[in-house]
């Protein structure tokens, strides 16, 4: 016959009230419950019996000794009173972080955004946010918008700017909208069209392009193709500033959107593009989570860069867009 187990003999812990915790803390700092009550805005009678409640739920013992002038702790007082303070302090901490986030005083806030938005949008932003809100700390990534939504959808982002160039799926996001980007093409100075006012995509369809990829789908060739015509990538170059030096020594002419005109070399002129279809930038967030008073404050300096950006029309506040 198997044998019985062993009843259980760990002594449970007990059920504490935070509040008789403080009363006991306020006995202990001063000796006494009458000066306690006075302190907690108490009758002594309450004092006493939040203290007794507290003795009471430790398993009877007392936590003072009554003198015939004020208490003395125990030797389960004094034993208590480091737990006690640890409780409290925890608590209050917790209290005042949490307010912190409330407020967007404290806190963090992890962000992304597309390398585009790094050129002007995104650290505009950053500066108004950080003058606003100096106690919340600001991390942000740089990364393409499908890996940046990979990366919010996992829970390691808070907010990610993204674009929707690269024809990655929104549906599970929240777009908060920041700017349709109005399109340019950069030609080198001396170029026959540099200069013109407003210029159809077409003009350029027997151009040599540079693009970040030997594809145009996914890019913002995109709006090449809408326009009828098939781009010929001569020269696949990533960077921006690098696309810049090739347009510049004549090599073939490149799209640029409004977020990185300002940071044009002045060897390159942009050309503003008629009827291009245009990419919209928002701030994403995942459907269903809750923004926290730092992403909202964030959004907010967000939208007021994007009215800074040249060669768009500064957009309304609007809800999120819930694309379900």
């Amino acid at each position: 016959m198997a044998a019985m187990p062993e009843p259980h003999t760990d002594v449970p812990s007990p059920e504490l009230s935070t509040v008789w915790l403080r009363v006991f803390l306020e006995v202990a700092r001063h000796g006494s419950f009458t000066l306690a009550a006075h302190t907690l805005g108490w009758t002594q009678s309450a004092v006493s019996r939040q203290i007794s409640s507290l003795e009471g739920a430790l398993g009877g013992g007392p936590l003072f000794d009554r003198l015939p002038r004020g208490v003395r702790l125990t030797e389960a007082g004094r034993t208590l009173v480091p737990h006690a303070e640890a409780v409290v302090e925890r608590l209050g901490r917790a209290g005042r972080e949490l307010a912190a986030l409330r407020t967007a005083t404290g806190g963090r806030l992890r962000f992304g955004a597309f390398a585009t938005a790094d050129a002007a949008l995104v650290p505009r932003a950053i500066a108004a946010f950080r003058a606003r809100r100096p106690g919340v700390l600001l991390t942000r990534e740089e990364g393409l918008t499908p890996a940046l939504l990979d990366r919010l959808a996992a829970g390691e982002l808070d907010l990610a700017v993204v674009s929707t160039t690269s024809r990655a799926p929104l549906a599970a996001y929240d777009l908060h909208h920041l700017l349709d980007e109005s399109l340019y093409v950069a030609v080198p100075a001396g170029h026959p069209l540099a200069g013109r006012d407003r210029v159809p995509l077409s003009a350029f369809a027997d151009a040599d392009w540079i693009s970040g990829s030997p594809r145009p789908e996914g890019t913002l060739l995109d709006a090449a193709l809408a326009q009828g015509f098939r781009p010929r990538v001569a020269h696949v170059v990533a960077e921006w500033t690098a696309k810049q030096g090739y347009v510049a020594a004549g090599l073939g002419v490149t799209l640029v959107p409004a977020l990185a005109a300002a940071s044009v070399r002045p060897d390159v002129v942009l050309v503003p593009v008629q009827d291009a279809q245009v990419r919209s930038v928002y701030a994403a967030t995942v459907r269903g989570w809750s923004l926290s008073a730092a992403g909202r404050a964030f959004v907010a300096a967000l939208r007021e860069a994007a009215a800074e950006v040249p060669g768009h029309p500064v957009p309304e506040p609007r809800p999120p867009r819930n694309t379900a």
